[in-house]
């Protein structure tokens, strides 16, 4: 079967794409999970019972489970032997694995995409040489059936070789020579780019419109991207019938409460933070969820979302002053306990 699509052009001009044979993917990031069960904190599902949290989530509709992958962190947390370890466990369990490869030793995202110190000294030709036989080496390793290339990669990746506004010939080649990779291992392995927000989407993957990739990735935070879901609906709609490009919400997390419960700083805290129809409760943050879920779903193209922070309670303790920043936005309340926004999930059609 086939899905007609109208592309977005003068002539309406009619295209023919594969019906999705993918089931809509319900995910969650929780990339710091094997940090803070070395923390021996346990974890409940909504009846409150004692439940390792891969359990909990499958139970509750989530298929996909999404890590990020530093290349030379200071520490095991999301190193390639930390990652390809929770990755077997993923595909034991049954669900996919979407691995958001930061292509840094640390947090890439669009103030930072600062190039791995192993290969800060390559000439251009080496480094793409290096992103090759990386990348082929994580998709091989890891079995990802989903490969983010570069994580809200908005100034490009790799700076300053990688750099969209200064070198973007460059930059458009290195996203190829990763994309060669992935199609080297395998035909299946689903490829996402990444993008941070609404605004400036549309420009950004205009200039990568010969890069080989399947899936288009939006961050939506409604602190820092905007308040309105009308501009969600409208910006996912306009992407895919312009490239033709299935659509996913990669990262996106709201608040069930304003309080906290450790001394860290929290990145959402106040009422002007918020879209007013949302409280800041659990009842607000399963409608939340539930309705960016159905912008997505309800697109042709739509691929899915991923919970970004999930894991994230307060993982140091309650005095401590750097511990978790998002712990009043985990799908976890103060007590480990598993929140309602789960059932957004679970009532959700997957397939």
């Amino acid at each position: 079967m086939f899905l007609i699509v109208f592309a977005c052009n003068s002539k309406k001009e009619l295209t023919i794409v594969p019906e999705l044979k993918y089931p809509f993917i319900l995910s969650a990031d929780i990339s710091k999970l094997p940090y803070i069960e070395n923390k021996n904190i346990v974890f409940y599902n909504s009846n409150n019972i004692e439940e390792d949290m891969l359990t909990t989530l499958s139970q509750n509709g989530i298929n996909t489970i999404r890590l990020r992958l530093w290349h030379t962190p200071e520490t095991s947390e999301s190193s390639l032997e930390q990652v390809v370890a929770f990755s077997n466990k993923i595909h034991n369990l049954g669900l996919k694995l979407w691995l958001s490869v930061h292509y840094s030793d640390t947090w890439a995202d669009p103030g930072k995409q600062q190039i791995p110190f192993a290969w800060q000294n390559l000439t251009f030709g080496t480094l793409k040489d290096s992103v090759y036989e990386y990348t082929f080496k994580v998709a091989s390793e890891t079995q990802a059936d989903i490969f983010q290339i570069g994580n809200e990669i908005n100034p490009g990746f790799l700076l300053p070789q990688g750099d969209l506004y200064n070198n973007e010939i460059q930059f458009v080649e290195l996203l190829k020579t990763a994309s060669n990779a992935i199609r080297d291992y395998s035909d299946s392995t689903k490829i996402m780019i990444h993008y941070a927000g609404l605004n400036g989407s549309s420009n950004f993957f205009d200039k990568i419109k010969s890069v080989d990739f399947d899936i288009i990735g939006l961050s939506y935070y409604p602190i820092w991207h905007g308040k309105s879901l009308n501009e969600v609906s409208n910006t996912v709609k306009s992407l895919s019938e312009n490239y033709n490009k299935q659509i996913a919400i990669a990262e996106t997390a709201y608040p069930f409460t304003l309080n906290w419960n450790d001394y860290t700083n929290n990145i959402v805290g106040l009422e002007e933070q918020l879209i007013p129809e949302f409280r800041p409760t659990p009842q607000g943050q399963f409608d939340f969820v539930s309705a960016i879920i159905d912008i997505v779903q309800t697109d042709s193209l739509g691929f899915g979302i991923s919970y970004w922070g999930g894991e994230m309670v307060a993982f140091d303790g309650p005095t401590s002053q750097s511990g978790s920043p998002w712990e009043n936005q985990a799908l976890y309340d103060f007590n480990n306990k598993a929140l309602p926004v789960l059932k957004a999930f679970s009532k959700t059609k997957s397939d």
